[in-house]
């Protein structure tokens, strides 16, 4: 009789911490595996287990943070494979803390495969000595972007590492965002701009926190006056939204801005940015949510990760919130809105190409387990209906 039964796939990765680009990028993985490998059972390891069996009813979701070896190992033990990603999880003092359980699931048998993952900054040396031990092991590493690949390699990993490109660029945008928007009360009829802020911290050291404020307002009270815009601040995490307010409270035309206050799921920001004219931001998955909603976005960008793909997309390179004057960045703003049907022309032929490298992140695991856990077969001695009927 053949074999019936399935692959178990373990998922690890910030997830359950109420990001959106986090979530999105799962919900893009999720749908991918389920598409291709219907057979498939996956084990979510969460940060936030209630918050993640309520997003992803259909996946067992097991707790981590916080759960000795010995507990954790009897998950573990039971997957065909362990997925790390993606996302940016490896920077400083937060990458020791994933590859820990990454180290476990080895130490078990258990291969381990990186999905698109996002590395930087990582200059602590046990970080960087984590990162050596166990992605040197792994059944292969696939990065999200050229500069995760160079800090990986600057770490002292010496295996091949192969890039691809953001899981969530898989997503497509929906209809729902026009009564997402008026649930918000923000005004029908009129230009919106979308903006993206965040909190300083160990993902954006450089960040001067009052400084970068009273910019983003400056930028506000010019899309006003340039644009006759409603400024709309979209947050990706919930301390996104005292940021924002923080900026509103520096403009002078605070009455022409919403701050959203939903608590949304990834797909019902995609379809909120859809509804923008233009998008100006610092989050990366803002912004990766602009391109595909097909609209001209500014990256402002505070990090590695944003630069890159402000390169890779054909946006303008500025290191807007660390190092460009007020002048610079508005006269930028300028130039996006004058040629946006050219910039959006070429940000779709862009965002083409790298939907196709996010695709090869899927179609890497999936070969993978295709070649170590082959699907279950037809058992041959079961009357299928054409035979009970021929």
């Amino acid at each position: 009789m053949a074999d019936r039964s399935s692959v178990t796939v373990g998922v690890l990765g910030s997830y359950g911490g109420r990001n959106v680009g986090d979530e999105a990028i799962l919900t893009a993985m999720l749908g991918r595996i389920r598409a291709q490998r219907p057979d498939a059972h996956v084990v979510l390891f969460s940060r936030n287990p209630d918050h993640s069996r309520t997003a992803h009813p259909d996946v067992e979701v097991v707790g981590w943070e916080g759960v000795c070896r010995e507990r954790i190992s009897e998950h573990l033990r039971r997957l065909s494979v362990l997925v790390l990603g993606g996302g940016g999880i490896l920077y400083n003092t937060e990458a020791r803390r994933y590859l820990r359980l990454v180290r476990t699931a080895q130490d078990l048998g258990v291969p381990v495969f990186t999905y698109a993952v996002g590395a930087g900054p990582l200059t602590d040396e046990a970080d960087c000595a984590w990162i050596r031990a166990t992605l040197s092991d792994a059944a292969e590493v696939t990065v999200r972007d050229e500069e995760s690949k160079l800090v990986l390699e600057e770490a002292g990993l010496t295996r091949p590492v192969s890039v691809t490109a953001d899981p969530a660029l898989l997503l497509e945008p929906g209809d729902g965002g026009a009564e997402l928007l008026r649930a918000e009360a923000v005004p029908r009829g009129v230009r919106l701009v979308g903006m993206s802020v965040r909190e300083p911290g160990r993902a954006a050291e450089h960040l001067d926190e009052e400084g970068y404020h009273q910019l983003l307002a400056n930028v506000g009270d010019f899309l006003v006056h340039r644009l006759d815009a409603h400024v709309v601040f979209v947050p990706m995490e919930r301390d996104d939204m005292r940021h924002a307010h923080a900026v509103v409270s520096r403009m002078a035309d605070a009455d022409r801005c919403t701050v959203l206050h939903g608590n949304y799921r990834p797909q019902q920001v995609l379809d909120i940015v859809k509804e923008l004219d233009l998008a100006i931001g610092m989050r990366l998955h803002f912004l990766i949510f602009a391109a595909l909603a097909g609209i001209p976005l500014l990256p402002l960008p505070y990090a590695g990760k944003v630069f890159d793909f402000a390169q890779q997309i054909g946006a303008p390179a500025l290191r807007g919130v660390v190092r460009e004057t007020a002048g610079l960045l508005l006269a930028e703003v300028d130039r996006l809105w004058d040629e946006r049907p050219a910039r959006a022309a070429h940000t779709a032929a862009r965002t083409a190409s790298m939907r196709l490298r996010a695709a090869q992140t899927a179609d890497r695991l999936l070969g993978y387990l295709d070649r170590t856990a082959p699907r279950p077969l037809i058992d041959s001695t079961v009357p299928t209906a054409a035979s009970a009927t021929g």
